[in-house]
């Protein structure tokens, strides 16, 4: 790679010269590009780009989705047993630090005095640039919640250490340790939600993430209660920024909820749906459907079953035209079982569920947070407070459109609030956000109904009974979730210097190597 590299850049350099010398910056203007671009798209493009790349059927749908079980794969089950390709990480990497650069410029272009008042008939400056600063610190929350020390960019903090985005200065950027690097999110959060202005737009036209600064304001706060709560204990601060941030005002219902909304056709549809059109990979695990069914973990049957769940053998036709019907029947509900071998997995597809229609369409909401979120976090801020963990239930089930008398009936059932109780159920409210729902696994070890590497499960036979199997982890050393992300391999091979210092801070680029807040 690097030989091809040192090729192509001398044959750059080569023509270049002998060629364009005398009207360079002619020839090196590309007619079709501007350098002031509307910033309302540059931001509608990162975030699409974003959710297009981090909950589609690679990044997600063969990585993190079924490692927390919310799904389990019908033919290629290696990955589902933690062998992930590589390529899929590297796509999470780099799309990452390619949308950053857009809300970096987003900053620049609000910040620079030669553009500054052009930008400002796009919206407020001040609120441009906070919402690019906490879009930004949501890139980097999810990078360094899966990868451990990384390149690091900080609008507000020069620490030498933060090298990354800065092309121009080093294209082998230091990786930032953890603690700098969350310790630094935290900061920027306070900082982009204290700029704000509640009571202006965020955009004047083209605002489909927010629409108001109230709404980003509560986002930003929201998000920082959701990073403090993860590092306290272990980044100095954390738990002010907890209080601080609940203070400032979070999220209040399930109108502040944030998310990317996809089309309603087959232009830009949601990233799983247009994986469904063509392929069948991906059912709802069998491990999840137990749990909603009221089989393992303390709760009674749960009605999101059948919003999250297509009833077993729902044509597939139906689900993509938006016709599949519903059922409240739980033995419809089998589940796909977790981890089998994929010599198992031809037998166990016909009965397995799909994702159900309010999942597979085309318009699908990409959750970035919800208000149930805000409340699970409330109530472990408060001491596992009862009040907030119900309203984190409640919040859940009507977004997804249960109706008030199934809600009530499940509320009434519900055991007391707890540590476990809440974080099952917070859990199941992060459905089809994998990301979180694992960061929160390796924080806490809840859900405790996961199966895990040597523990044993059941599956269908033809004969109408069942059989068990065991759980095996194709990675050595893994005996529960992983619990991190290798490092791309163009990474070690073009950073070296830098990737081996990370490796060797954090404790080694395994796919077992705990962050410094997985003390589960």
């Amino acid at each position: 790679m690097k030989k091809i590299f040192f090729i192509l850049s001398v044959l750059t350099a080569t023509v270049t010269l002998n060629s364009c010398a005398d009207n360079f910056d002619e020839i090196d203007t590309n007619p079709n590009s501007t350098d002031k671009p509307l910033t309302f798209g540059l931001f509608n493009s990162a975030n699409k780009e974003l959710t297009d790349n981090t909950r589609d059927e690679w990044v997600s749908g063969r990585m993190v989705l079924p490692w927390v079980q919310y799904s389990a794969q019908r033919a290629y089950t290696e990955e589902d047993r933690y062998q992930y390709r590589l390529p899929n990480a590297a796509t999470f990497w780099s799309v990452s630090y390619t949308v950053a650069q857009d809300y970096k410029e987003i900053i620049k272009l609000n910040t620079d005095p030669t553009t500054r008042e052009q930008m400002s008939v796009y919206g407020p400056n001040e609120n441009q640039i906070a919402a690019a600063r906490v879009m930004l610190s949501y890139v980097f929350l999810n990078l360094v919640d899966s990868f451990g020390d990384v390149p690091y960019y900080s609008f507000g903090n020069s620490d030498p250490d933060f090298q990354a985005l800065s092309i121009d200065a080093t294209l082998q950027p230091k990786f930032a340790s953890q603690q700098k690097i969350y310790a630094d999110i935290l900061k920027e959060l306070k900082e982009a939600s204290e700029m704000i202005d509640e009571n202006e737009v965020v955009f004047t036209e083209g605002d489909v993430l927010f629409g108001s600064g109230a709404k980003l304001k509560k986002f930003a706060n929201s998000l920082r209660l959701r990073v403090a709560t993860r590092v306290k204990g272990v980044v100095s601060g954390a738990q002010t920024h907890i209080q601080d941030a609940i203070a400032s005002g979070v999220m209040t219902s399930n109108a502040d909820n944030v998310g990317v909304t996809y089309e309603d056709n087959l232009v830009n549809p949601s990233p799983m749906y247009d994986n469904f059109r063509t392929r069948s990979d991906f059912a709802i695990s069998k491990t999840f459907v137990e749990l909603l069914k009221g089989n393992t973990g303390n709760f009674d049957l749960d009605p999101r079953l059948f919003k999250y769940a297509t009833p077993k053998g729902t044509p597939k036709a139906q689900i993509l035209a938006g016709t599949s019907p519903e059922s409240t029947n739980p033995a419809d509900f089998n589940g796909m079982p977790y981890g089998i071998p994929s010599t198992l997995a031809a037998s166990q597809a016909p009965s397995s569920n799909f994702f159900s229609k309010n999942v597979l369409k085309p318009n699908y909401k990409e959750i970035l947070m919800e208000y149930s979120e805000v409340e699970f976090l409330l109530s472990e801020a408060n001491g596992w407070a009862q009040t907030n963990y119900v309203n984190g239930v409640k919040a859940s089930m009507e977004k997804w459109g249960v109706s008030a008398a199934d809600i009530n009936a499940y509320v009434a059932s519900l055991p007391p609030a707890s540590k476990e109780n809440v974080l099952t159920q917070k859990y199941i409210a992060l459905f089809m956000q994998p990301y979180e729902a694992w960061a929160e696994y390796r924080r806490t070890g809840y859900p405790n109904t996961l199966l895990l590497p040597g523990q044993t499960g059941t599956l269908n036979v033809a004969t109408g009974g069942q059989t068990t199997y065991t759980f095996t982890s194709l990675i050595a050393g893994l005996s529960d979730l992983p619990t991190r992300l290798y490092y791309p391999t163009t990474v070690q091979n073009l950073n070296t210097a830098n990737y081996q210092a990370a490796s060797n801070a954090i404790g080694g680029d395994e796919m077992n190597t705990k962050l410094i807040w997985d003390v589960n």
